[in-house]
């Protein structure tokens, strides 16, 4: 993680960090020496005070092409958000909006549906005040690794965090979910009526076991001396509920997404338990979460889309 003390600001020249960003940008130095109108020496020493300034190496070669080292990665992004931001105050200064939208950068993590993502989401790209997302999906600590560095907002996670992170980062929890079971009209009505016991014996897709939903299936299937075939296992949900909604099997979900997976898919509701919880994390470098949208996230999960559905104890009907 880069580190920049408040003796380097002091330090920092601007002029040197504007010709990093150009090369960046034009890809090599020869087209930034056109663009800044200078020579192609004075870039390269410029260049050089800048990584000896920071202490870092910013650029690796590869055969003739400049490569940017994970260090000069994150220089990029700092040096893109200066000098976009500069660009802004002149057009605000001269009173014309600048027309871009907030930026929230957002990590995914694999284990979570892509619907729990979307009614996530939804909330801050719907909000009156525009803001501009962008996802990426990841495991967890690849994604922890990236908010460290600030390229990213926020983590979405079906896991918290763990203790041994070397990264100050803090756990909010957006909500929490029962554990709904799918499959075709047919199965699910022949199913249905001994649940959860008729789960012995049936076809099944389940997630991966290094997810938080396996784990605790696999609990709840001991307590219950459950004994599902495994036909498949799946890390992504949306796979696992493609091919659950087209072969002859069950297969798990959280509640809070069912209707949702009933309106978008060929399957009912075949029963429920509250016993498996899913869990819903918004990880972020922050204690008290800032980012306007992400706050605007937080606020619909708890209130909405985690609202406790007082429907858990209720068999499911031929009409479901």
């Amino acid at each position: 993680m880069l580190c920049l003390s408040a003796d380097l600001m002091t330090t920092l020249n601007y002029h040197h960090l504007l010709y990093f960003w150009t090369v960046v940008r034009e890809g090599r130095i020869s087209r930034a020496a056109e663009k800044l109108r200078v020579s192609q020496p004075t870039i390269s020493a410029q260049l050089k005070l800048l990584e000896e300034s920071l202490g870092e190496r910013l650029f690796q070669r590869q055969g003739r092409t400049l490569v940017l080292t994970e260090v000069g990665r994150v220089v990029d992004r700092y040096a893109s958000e200066i000098f976009t931001a500069g660009g802004e105050l002149l057009e605000t200064l001269k009173g014309r909006p600048s027309g871009r939208a907030p930026r929230l950068a957002v990590g995914v993590a694999n284990a979570v549906p892509k619907l729990v993502v979307y009614r996530l989401l939804s909330p801050a790209i719907d909000s009156p005040e525009p803001v501009q997302i962008s996802c990426h999906e990841d495991d967890t600590d690849q994604l922890l690794a990236k908010l460290a560095t600030h390229a990213l907002d926020v983590v979405i996670s079906d896991t918290p965090a763990a203790p041994h992170v070397r990264v100050k980062v803090f756990n909010h929890l957006l909500g929490e979910s029962g554990t709904s079971f799918f499959a075709g009209r047919p199965l699910a009505q022949r199913l249905r009526r001994r649940f959860p016991a008729s789960l012995t014996g049936a076809r099944m897709l389940l997630p991966t076991i290094n997810t938080s939903l396996r784990r605790g299936l696999e609990q709840w299937f001991e307590t219950e001396g459950l004994r599902p075939l495994v036909a498949g296992e799946f890390e992504d949900p949306a796979l696992l509920t493609t091919f659950g909604e087209r072969i002859r099997v069950v297969f798990p979900a959280p509640t809070a997404i069912e209707a949702e997976i009933l309106r978008s898919h060929r399957v009912v509701v075949v029963g429920r338990t509250s016993a498996v919880r899913e869990r819903y994390y918004a990880i972020s470098v922050e204690r008290r979460l800032k980012h306007a949208a992400v706050a605007a996230i937080t606020s619909a999960a708890r209130t909405e889309i985690f609202a406790e559905r007082r429907r858990s104890a209720r068999k499911p009907t031929s009409s479901d």
